[in-house]
């Protein structure tokens, strides 16, 4: 199983080799693409051939290319990620408004439960808040308890004043690390033959990754803990290589252990599991 996070840096030409990724810069580095969860091109002054790329989703290999700010701008999916792909999206297209609803209203509130735990973590009295707009969810959250958390849960971390609209190094760092967390999701999407348009409530013409966008709620607030920790007053290289310590991160779940990832993809494969009729019980959430 792929378990690396390989970010290049710097000027370097890479190449496929039986089965390696050549890294040739100063130095020359060969890796398994076996054990390559996640590569991020980072400098724009590198080059890759199209036999690696190609090697590279033969792998389902996550591959995130940055601009010349270094900050996440795209990345490489494949056309077919399952073996039964048809048949995966035409089970999307004809999941009812009834089960999306469903799964959708137990995202919600295991986020706001991971808010208010974030919360509690670092002492701050508005976690009971949180807890209370987990007993008011309705079916499909149409109350909107969502936003209305939200606003409680960014002001208690990050203060009165604070913005998620606002320019500011705190909200580069968010952006930053939600941007790696988005392209864990879709790389699962796409791995297990769905399509990342359709999603369950995100519907934006505009957001090529709504089904995604869904999914990877619950597991915001491990980036906003991140960026409470680091709170950084510039949002520079160094930062946002703390930043991509995410993959890093360990978290419980089915149990176990596991990096998140990993956890990322049990969680998915739960999701999609519940949506094609297995039932909400089978729903996997992760603790810290």
């Amino acid at each position: 199983m792929s378990w690396r996070t390989v970010v290049i840096t710097e000027n370097a030409k890479l190449d496929y080799q039986v089965g390696y990724m050549i890294v040739r810069s100063k130095d020359t580095v060969r890796i398994h693409l076996s054990e390559i969860e996640t590569l991020i091109v980072e400098s724009t002054a590198v080059s890759l051939t199209s036999y690696l790329m190609s090697e590279l989703m033969k792998n389902k290999t996550k591959v995130i290319f940055c601009d010349e700010k270094r900050n996440p701008s795209s990345e490489l999916l494949p056309y077919y990620g399952s073996h039964d792909t048809s048949a995966k999206i035409r089970n999307q297209i004809a999941w009812t408004e009834e089960k999306k609803g469903e799964v959708w209203t137990e995202i919600v509130s295991e986020k706001i439960r991971q808010q208010a735990i974030t919360l509690e973590h670092h002492g701050k009295a508005e976690a009971g808040l949180l807890r209370g707009y987990l007993e008011e969810i309705e079916f499909g959250d149409k109350s909107n308890r969502e936003g209305h958390s939200a606003k409680v849960y960014f002001n208690a971390l990050f203060g009165k004043k604070f913005s998620r609209k606002d320019d500011n190094s705190v909200n580069a760092a968010l952006n930053y690390g939600y941007s790696l967390l988005l392209s864990s999701f879709t790389r699962e999407v796409v791995a297990n033959g769905y399509i990342t348009q359709i999603g369950l409530f995100h519907d934006n013409m505009f957001n090529p990754y709504n089904l995604a966008s869904d999914l990877m709620e619950p597991f915001r607030p491990i980036v906003d803990d991140m960026v409470l920790n680091l709170m950084p007053d510039k949002f520079e290289v160094e930062e946002k290589h703390e930043m991509i310590q995410l993959f890093n991160v360990e978290v419980t779940i089915n149990g176990r252990r596991e990096y998140l990832p990993n956890a990322v993809r049990i969680y998915s494969k739960s999701v999609f599991d519940t949506l094609d009729d297995a039932g909400t019980g089978c729903l996997r959430f992760y603790e810290r």
